[in-house]
C-alpha cells in the first residue's frame, strides 16, 4: 500500500473522482497550468483539459456563484479558494445562496468548496484564518475538516458525492508533514463520522485538522510522564456532528477537553461543550475546558503565532490540569 502525504491524497481523490464522472470539475484561481498555490491540482489540466480544470478571475464571488449555477444544472464542481480566507469574498453567495436552495426550491446543490485554512506557517492575518464557525452556524452547509492523508482523500471523495454544498477545510499544515499508507483501491470515508484516534480513561480530547497532531504528542508525553490517559477523539467532520461518539468518550471518561486552532470565543468547542454540558452533565467529574488560539488576529512573527495558537506544551499541560482535577 503506497504511502502518501495529505496533500497527494487530496489530488489522487480529485484525479478519481474526475475520472469516475464526467459531471466533476475544477474552477479556482491559477488551477490550470499553475497547478494551484499548492499546487494540489497539478497534472489535473493536462488529463482532463481545460473545460474541467478551470482558471477563474481573481473574483470568489463567481467562483462561487458559477459553481452554484453548475450544481443546479447537473454538475459537481470542486471550487477552490486559494485560501481559505478569502471565501469571505464569496460569503454572500455560500451562505445565502448556495446554503439555502435546498430548503427553498428542494433541489440539491452538490459542491465542494476547498479551503486551504489555517496557521502554523508564518503566512500571516489574511492567509492563517481557522474560518470553520462562520459556516457551522450557517444551517444547509457541510462542513469537513481532515487530519490524516487517509481521511482527506476519502472524505473529499464523500463530499463531492454528496447532494449537499460542503466546505472542505484543507489545513495548509498538514500538506506535507501527514503521510501514511492510503488504499490504492476505491474507498469513501462517511460524511458525520467521527473517530478515536487514540484511547484513553481519563478524559477526553475532543478536536479536529491539525490539532490532532499536537494533542496525539501530548497525549503520549502525558502518559509516559504521569501515567493519565488521554483518549483523543477527532471529529472529522463538524456538519453533521459526530454528537453519539463525542457523548459516548466523554461518559466513559467524565472529563472533557475541547480543543481546535480557531480563535476562542464562540468557536466550534463552545458549541460542542454546550452539548455535553446539556446531555452528560450528570457524567461529569470536572469542568468541560476549552483550550483554543487567542481572540486576535493571526500573528505574522513565528514567536508571536506560536504565543498565539495551541502548542503541544499548552496541550499537556491543559490536559494534566483536568486529570488532576
Amino acid at each position: 500500500m503506497p504511502k502518501l502525504y495529505y496533500i497527494e491524497a487530496i489530488t489522487q481523490a480529485l484525479q478519481e473522482e474526475m475520472a469516475r464522472d464526467s459531471s466533476v470539475f475544477c474552477i479556482g484561481e491559477d488551477i490550470a497550468e499553475y497547478g494551484g498555490a499548492f499546487k494540489v491540482t497539478k497534472g489535473l489540466v493536462e488529463r482532463f483539459g481545460v473545460d474541467r480544470v478551470i482558471d477563474s478571475p481573481l473574483d470568489e464571488a463567481a467562483i462561487i456563484g458559477v459553481s452554484i449555477g453548475a450544481a443546479i444544472m447537473g454538475m459537481r464542481p470542486v471550487a477552490e479558494m486559494q485560501f481559505a480566507d478569502f471565501v469571505a469574498c464569496g460569503f454572500n453567495q455560500l451562505v445565502n445562496n448556495a446554503a439555502k436552495i435546498y430548503y427553498r426550491w428542494g433541489h440539491p446543490v452538490p459542491m465542494v468548496v476547498r479551503c486551504p485554512s489555517g496557521g502554523g506557517l508564518s503566512a500571516g492575518p489574511y492567509h492563517s484564518q481557522n474560518p470553520e464557525a462562520w459556516f457551522i452556524h450557517t444551517p444547509g452547509l457541510k462542513v469537513v475538516a481532515p487530519y490524516s492523508a487517509y481521511d482527506a482523500k476519502g472524505l473529499l471523495k464523500a463530499a463531492i458525492r454528496d447532494p449537499n454544498p460542503v466546505v472542505f477545510l484543507e489545513h495548509k499544515y498538514l500538506y506535507r508533514r501527514m503521510k501514511e499508507e492510503v488504499p490504492e483501491e476505491e474507498y469513501i470515508v462517511p460524511l458525520g463520522k467521527a473517530k478515536i484516534q487514540r484511547l484513553g480513561k481519563d478524559l477526553s480530547v475532543i478536536t479536529y485538522g491539525s490539532m490532532v497532531v499536537f494533542a496525539l504528542e501530548a497525549a503520549e508525553k502525558l502518559q509516559k510522564e504521569t501515567g493519565y490517559q488521554a483518549e483523543i477523539v477527532d471529529l472529522r467532520t463538524l456538519v453533521p456532528l459526530d454528537e453519539e461518539l463525542v457523548l459516548a468518550s466523554v461518559k466513559k471518561t467524565s472529563k472533557a477537553l475541547l480543543l481546535h486552532e480557531a480563535s476562542l470565543n464562540c468557536g466550534f468547542g463552545a458549541e460542542v461543550a454546550a452539548r455535553i454540558a446539556e446531555k452528560v452533565f450528570t457524567f461529569l467529574d470536572g469542568p468541560v475546558k476549552r483550550l483554543a488560539s487567542k481572540d486576535t488576529p493571526v500573528p505574522f512573527s513565528p514567536a508571536l503565532e506560536e504565543n498565539f495558537m495551541p502548542t503541544v506544551d499548552k496541550i499537556y499541560q491543559s490536559m494534566l490540569d483536568l486529570a488532576r482535577f
